[in-house]
C-alpha cells in the first residue's frame, strides 16, 4: 500500500495476518481513511485472543471558516453571504440556523443566503468556523478499526488524541499492565514514544 508511510500486521499464523492485512486495507480504502493515516501497525495474537492497532494520523486539512467559501456582505439591515463553493452548505445552514434561528435565515437561491438581522456583523461571521476535519476523523477512525477487528471482541479501548490512535479489542479482560506493554512497545514499532 503505497499510501502509507508504514503499514504492518503481526500476528503468528502467516496467513491470518495476511488476511487481516487485506481486510484493513480494503476498509480504510472503502472509508477513505488511507490519505489521512500516516503509520498503521496492527498487532493479532489469537491464544489471547488480542487484536490492537496503534497509528499516526498525518497532518490534517486546517479548518474551514466561512470566509474561504465566500464573501460576506452588510445589506439593508442585514448580512447577505455569497455562496463561491456549496461543499459546506448544508453544515453552515446548520449553524446559520441554530446561531440566529430558522426565521431569520433564508435562502433565496443555492448561492445566497440571507440573515435578516440588525445585530449582525460581517466581520464577526466570516471568522466562523464551518467544518473541523478532526471530528469526523476520530469518530470514522474507530468505526474502521471496529470492523477491522475479530467479531465478538467486546473489550475495548480506544483513543484518538493529537495526532495518534489506538484500539484494543479482546474477548476477555485484559490485564492493564499487559495492556500499556504492548502499546508502548506497538507504538515504538512506529516511532512513537508513550
Amino acid at each position: 500500500m503505497k499510501a502509507f508511510e508504514y503499514f504492518e500486521v503481526e500476528c503468528e499464523d502467516a496467513v491470518g495476518g495476511d488476511a487481516y492485512r487485506q481486510i484493513a486495507a480494503d476498509i480504510l480504502g472503502d472509508l477513505d481513511l488511507i490519505k489521512v493515516i500516516g503509520r498503521l501497525h496492527i498487532y493479532i495474537d489469537p491464544k489471547v485472543p488480542l487484536f490492537l492497532a496503534v497509528g499516526v494520523t498525518r497532518k490534517l486539512p486546517r479548518l474551514v471558516r466561512l470566509r474561504d467559501f465566500a464573501n460576506v456582505l452588510e445589506q439593508g439591515g442585514g448580512v447577505v453571504i455569497d455562496i463561491s463553493d456549496e461543499t459546506y452548505l448544508s453544515q453552515l445552514l446548520n449553524i446559520l440556523w441554530e446561531r440566529f434561528g430558522r426565521d431569520l435565515v433564508e435562502q433565496p437561491d443555492r448561492w445566497t443566503i440571507q440573515i435578516r438581522s440588525g445585530d449582525v456583523n460581517p466581520s464577526d461571521i466570516e471568522d466562523l468556523v464551518v467544518f473541523d476535519p478532526t471530528e469526523s476523523l476520530a469518530k470514522d477512525l474507530i468505526y474502521a478499526l471496529q470492523y477491522i477487528a475479530p467479531e465478538g471482541f467486546k473489550v475495548r479501548r480506544q483513543l484518538v488524541k493529537e495526532g495518534r490512535f489506538y484500539y484494543v479489542a479482546s474477548e476477555n479482560t485484559l490485564e492493564e499492565g499487559m495492556v500499556e506493554r504492548l502499546l508502548a512497545e506497538k507504538f515504538a514499532k512506529i516511532g512513537v514514544t508513550v
